[in-house]
């Protein structure tokens, strides 16, 4: 069937993160989910089960766990095992679990920043520190700087290093011969990588995702991979993602954590979503990515032609677009104000994700392209303004 996303759907007054905590007259284009309708398959799935009318405690169906297995395979190339599958409520929940699996108050884990925030609060929840290997922006788009990645990992106190795969918020999607060597230098210092993969299935055209633990049988034995439908089919309501863990000594760490922070229990509709989606819902994504790719293409074309002052570091994936905004003479933070309080736009500002962060702004383009054509004029109405003021 053919999905229409350009209809505005109205979300306000639905409890909604995204729509609900921002002014009526603001348009929210900033934390990251989508303002789509999900796949035909998951809503009859859900409706189906709410017709059930009993919403006692859920169990997890082996059809959850082959819906897994079953995407990893044909999306992403890689043969994973059912006993590799540790559920949990969420990404986030996830991580903070595996890193006190993993870790003594006191040791260090290594992030590449500018990197979701929220990489932060799973460290520093658990008592250890932040390292941070900076990615190195080339004008263009962002590369790692492996000689400080390496020196960072040296540090014997180092014990996890956090992946973002593909990276949010600069949207890279690394490429084999960098996820090959980000893998020696953990083996080499004995670093446990973790890897966010919850953006895999959100890659442009000529981009292709590579799962950290397809990159080598060691590699695979030296990881742990953290995923979820959420932001692939605008579920994140339903608290449902996986830790994929082949080795079982660790696995049996990830499991005894999730169970003590008491984050194994997914919510009853996630269960049915996944299998929906993961099932049924690959006509849904390919129409989805044909629509976002569309609303990158008008982006660029938008801020190329109408606020050449920015510069949009190109997604290779996501609907998360990272923007340069440093030519402009003030801070991040600064402008997102002056975008929340003179344009009615909200956006994220750089800085949020780190100090590297500064001069960039972030902008949620999952939506109708009314909305991103209306977003993108308040912005630029704000960013003229600036000029008119000097």
């Amino acid at each position: 069937m053919r999905y229409d996303f350009d209809q505005i759907i109205d979300r306000r007054n639905t409890n909604s993160v995204k729509w609900d905590s921002t002014p009526e007259d603001v348009l929210p284009m900033w934390v990251a989910d989508m303002d789509f309708r999900t796949a035909y398959p998951v809503i009859q799935a859900l409706e189906k089960r709410v017709q059930h009318g009993v919403f006692g405690y859920a169990s997890i169906p082996d059809a959850y766990y082959e819906a897994e297995v079953s995407w990893w395979a044909k999306r992403h190339h890689i043969k994973i095992k059912k006993e590799w599958i540790e559920v949990s409520t969420g990404v986030i929940p996830s991580l903070s679990a595996v890193v006190q699996a993993f870790t003594e108050p006191g040791d260090r884990v290594l992030i590449q920043s500018p990197v979701y925030n929220y990489f932060n609060s799973s460290i520093t929840n658990n008592r250890c520190e932040v390292v941070q290997n900076e990615l190195k922006y080339t004008g263009e788009s962002y590369e790692i700087d492996f000689e400080d990645f390496e020196q960072k990992a040296a540090d014997e106190k180092v014990k996890v290093f956090i992946l973002c795969n593909p990276h949010n918020p600069v949207g890279r999607v690394w490429s084999i011969s960098e996820l090959q060597r980000l893998g020696e230098i953990c083996l080499k210092y004995n670093v446990l990588v973790v890897v966010d993969e919850i953006h895999r299935d959100l890659i442009y055209k000529g981009n292709k995702h590579i799962p950290f633990a397809s990159v080598s049988e060691l590699s695979l034995m030296n990881s742990i991979t953290c995923t979820a439908p959420s932001k692939t089919f605008n579920l994140a309501g339903l608290k449902t993602s996986n830790i994929i863990v082949a080795n079982e000594e660790y696995r049996n760490r990830v499991n005894r954590s999730i169970n003590v922070n008491e984050a194994i229990e997914p919510n009853a509709f996630g269960i049915e979503a996944l299998i929906a989606a993961y099932n049924e819902g690959e006509e849904w994504l390919d129409q989805l990515l044909d629509y976002l790719q569309g609303n990158v293409d008008y982006l660029i074309s938008f801020v190329n032609e109408r606020i050449p002052e920015l510069k949009v570091v190109i997604p290779e994936a996501t609907y998360l677009v990272w923007m340069d905004c440093s030519s402009l003479g003030i801070g991040s933070e600064e402008l997102c104000n002056k975008a929340f309080e003179e344009g009615r736009l909200r956006i994220n500002d750089g800085p949020t994700y780190g100090e590297t962060g500064e001069g960039f702004i972030r902008m949620n383009i999952a939506c109708p392209r009314a909305l991103l054509l209306e977003g993108l004029e308040r912005l630029e109405r704000v960013v003229k303004s600036l000029h008119q003021k000097t």
